[in-house]
């Protein structure tokens, strides 16, 4: 008998009763501060960022508008809050036709999704939970991106609906960190998840294996802070390559070689082994099926993917 893997999906059906979804939004005008020059510039060295959001093609029309103004300053503001219920609309349906989802969760997803004055928060939060069979919020950020008044908001949001913050904490090294250019170092990142737990908000830490230099030690170590710092969800990345990315430079320079399929597998399972039993499982591959990717081609089929990793967990006793 094989042991079950607790995963979001299983966490969401049990506290509602149904199935619930995450629908992925990409607002336009938003930024990060490691892009538009506040902390650092250029980003990390792996972010094109169209490549991790399937939405993001359709926020185009304000793209490189930067949210530095408040909703009674913005007049971009109507314009973000229609494209955020037309991107919902067409998303929702097509989870409930083909997956058979009843409620949803809005997953704000592309860039740093609380670096805005909470004005403008607000009114896109607010909306995102006006939809209906909405039950909640997801809302990916950075560590050193996210007030403590939009945390204490964000609590009181908790009251009435299922809020989640998903933090990149892709190492705890600042070597790591430093070498990709993320802009922060790992200290914030413990700091800014336990203020986030101290105002009672559920937690998804995002790691990525294979950064540049790092060992499979390296990145076990990794998990383990992460587990310890009393995340309440995970998800685990695999490292590629893609176009117009400044780890691509690296990468045709020959100073920079991608996690092996075996590799990311080993680090995964061990990873899944480590793992305390009540964080619960949102991702554990990811693949780019576009002519963006430029390596591992390993990476290029998802359903590839999940074959070798249900075979390689199989061996482990795990199940996904």
């Amino acid at each position: 008998m094989r042991e079950q893997i607790f995963t979001f999906g299983q966490y969401l059906h049990r506290k509602f009763g149904f199935k619930v979804s995450k629908v992925p939004v990409s607002i336009s005008g938003f930024t990060c501060p490691n892009i538009d020059g506040t902390v650092a510039k250029g980003g990390c060295t792996f972010c094109e960022n169209d490549s991790f959001s399937p939405s993001l093609d359709r926020a185009r029309p304000l793209k490189g508008f930067f949210l530095n103004l408040s909703s009674s300053e913005n007049p971009f503001l109507e314009q973000q809050l229609r494209q955020l219920e037309w991107q919902f609309d067409t998303l929702s349906k097509k989870l409930r036709e083909e997956n058979g989802a009843e409620k949803f969760l809005v997953y704000f997803q592309s860039f740093t999704n609380t670096y805005a004055p909470l004005e403008t928060l607000k009114a896109l939060y607010e909306k995102a939970l006006s939809f209906e069979n909405v039950v909640g919020l997801s809302i990916g950020t950075r560590s050193d991106s996210i007030s403590d008044e939009t945390m204490r908001y964000l609590a009181e949001l908790s009251r009435r609906a299922e809020i989640w913050v998903e933090f990149g904490i892709q190492s705890i090294y600042d070597t790591t960190l430093q070498r990709i250019n993320r802009g922060h170092d790992s200290a914030s990142v413990r700091e800014t998840i336990a203020k986030a737990k101290s105002y009672g908000l559920n937690v998804c830490g995002h790691l990525i294996f294979g950064l540049p230099g790092e060992t499979r030690e390296m990145m076990l170590e990794t998990a383990k802070e992460a587990y310890a710092l009393g995340i309440d969800s995970v998800k685990y990345h695999p490292l590629y390559v893609v176009k117009r990315t400044a780890l691509a430079n690296e990468y045709a320079r020959g100073e920079f070689e991608p996690i092996s399929q075996e590799l990311y597998l080993d680090v995964l399972a061990e990873a899944l082994r480590l793992k305390p039993p009540r964080v619960s499982v949102q991702r554990i591959s990811a693949g780019i099926g576009d002519d963006t990717l430029i390596a591992p081609m390993w990476c290029r089929d998802k359903n590839d993917q999940l074959k070798s990793v249900n075979a390689a967990l199989k061996r482990w006793g795990l199940k996904y």
